[in-house]
């Protein structure tokens, strides 16, 4: 990515003119509302805009009036062009851009450029940045405490996962470890510099880009290296790898280690048990009593009272698709999650399992990414699925292909889950037959998956079931 001399913030008026290659991904999407809620004008091309980022940016007139890269919209009167990782190195609105000198960045230079004069929350970890981010924000929020943000889901109660201001004190950003564009391939998360950080967890993930997992640490220990002297990291003990990294790092800023939060479970409800009694929570799990724990630590630093912050989190249901309930009865609940990384799949379907400890537990999930339709990395789900009942693994051998990754077979996925209650299928129709024909009287549903099982719409299926 060219370097730049980053003196954009300050100067910014109505006449402010940035374009976005690759507008439609969903995080490049909600900078460009963010831009024009701003007041900066705003254009943007893509070769594929799918919902919802088309009805969100046809309802700002952002949406571009035809697919495809033009050029000819890059021109000298551009302040800056900001480059999605959808695009690719050749692609001509970023050899235009080159060509002409103009400013170019990457997603998260960008989200820098736009927080440098504020005080950055930065939440990095292979699981629970998104849940953790999210908890902040509703506690600032409920404090009404103003703040930037970036998040990687839309959070009730926020109108975009992004916002940029002149007023706010502080920005809260979601850290991801992926890399930044096509032509800037460190991490985003190498990129914010955060005052306080927060590291919830290392689990490989990425194998296509971080081969090995060592590679993959080394990252973790670059973001630790980034943050602020005078600052602090908030860390999860309970994780060898960040225990391992934060304690070994010779930083000066503060260290803060945090574990799961002291709570109970009685009829299916969680309880946080603090000094003041106990608290009510609508989520539950201790991955989430975890987040919940490392959110607290960060809204200590910022001032928030542990009153105010607990207060907040009898209201806080989670950030979309991560562990989100789709039905409920007296009897039995359907939930779905985001959950496909080993890690997160473990920790999903045992949070499940503690929660409803009398009810069978169902948990299906989707292989849909790269890493995890990887031969080489198959035998990282060993027993992530084990605290289930009975436990469905779907894959789609067209997704493999279309990844251009050598096939699989249904032996290799149950072999690499190593517990007798798994199951593998690669129809996803099949699949959903089979799960009609259950018992639902005393049991839950839980569908894991970073897509939808080849088209299935969870709300009506749920309705057939309970």
């Amino acid at each position: 990515m060219a370097r730049v001399r980053l003196d954009i913030a300050s100067r910014y008026t109505k006449e402010m003119k940035v374009h976005l290659t690759a507008i439609g991904g969903s995080a490049m999407h909600n900078m460009a509302i963010a831009l024009y809620e701003k007041g900066v004008v705003v254009t943007g091309s893509d070769d594929e805009i799918f919902e919802p980022s088309k009805s969100r940016l046809a309802k700002r007139g952002l949406l571009p009036e035809q697919e495809g890269w033009y050029p000819e919209k890059i021109t000298s009167e551009l302040d800056a062009v900001i480059v999605g990782m959808h695009a690719r190195k050749d692609n001509p609105e970023l050899l235009r851009a080159q060509e002409l000198g103009l400013r170019i960045f990457s997603y998260p230079e960008y989200i820098y450029e736009q927080t440098k004069d504020k005080v950055r929350i930065v939440i990095g970890g292979s699981h629970g940045k998104t849940t953790t981010t999210a908890m902040i924000l509703h506690v600032m929020k409920h404090c009404g405490i103003e703040t930037d943000f970036l998040v990687g889901a839309q959070l009730e109660g926020f109108d975009c996962m992004v916002r940029f201001s002149e007023t706010a004190k502080y920005a809260v950003i979601e850290g991801d470890e992926y890399l930044s564009s096509p032509t800037d391939l460190r991490p985003k998360f190498h990129l914010y510099h955060p005052n306080i950080a927060l590291l919830t967890g290392i689990a490989w993930d990425h194998i296509n880009v971080f081969p090995t997992f060592e590679n993959y640490v080394e990252q973790f220990k670059i973001f630790l290296d980034k943050i602020d002297n005078s600052g602090a990291l908030v860390y999860c003990t309970d994780d060898a790898e960040v225990d391992a990294l934060s304690i070994a790092h010779t930083g000066s800023f503060q260290k803060i280690p945090y574990t799961v939060h002291a709570h109970e479970v009685e009829d299916g409800i969680t309880y946080l048990t603090t000094p003041s009694g106990r608290i009510p929570l609508i989520i539950f799990g201790s991955h989430n009593l975890q987040n919940l724990q490392g959110a607290l630590e960060v809204c200590r630093q910022i001032g928030i009272a542990d009153h105010d912050f607990y207060d907040a989190m009898r209201t806080f249901k989670g950030a979309a698709r991560r562990l989100e309930p789709v039905k409920e009865t007296a009897h039995s609940v359907i939930y779905k999650d985001f959950a496909h990384s080993p890690s997160k799949l473990k920790a999903t379907t045992s949070a499940f399992k503690a929660q409803f400890p009398k009810r069978q537990l169902i948990a299906c999930m989707e292989l849909h990414t790269f890493s995890s339709l990887n031969a080489k990395f198959l035998g990282e789900y060993k027993d992530s699925m084990k605290a289930a009942d009975k436990a469905f693994v779907y894959f789609n051998p067209h997704t493999i292909e279309h990844k251009k990754l050598p096939p699989i077979a249904p032996e290799q996925v149950k072999a690499a889950f190593a517990s007798d209650n798994v199951e593998v299928y690669t129809d996803s129709s099949q699949l959903m037959n089979e799960i009609k024909k259950m018992d639902w009287s005393n049991a839950n549903l839980l569908l894991m998956t970073s897509g939808n099982f080849d088209g299935v719409d969870f709300v009506q299926l749920a309705d057939e079931l309970i």
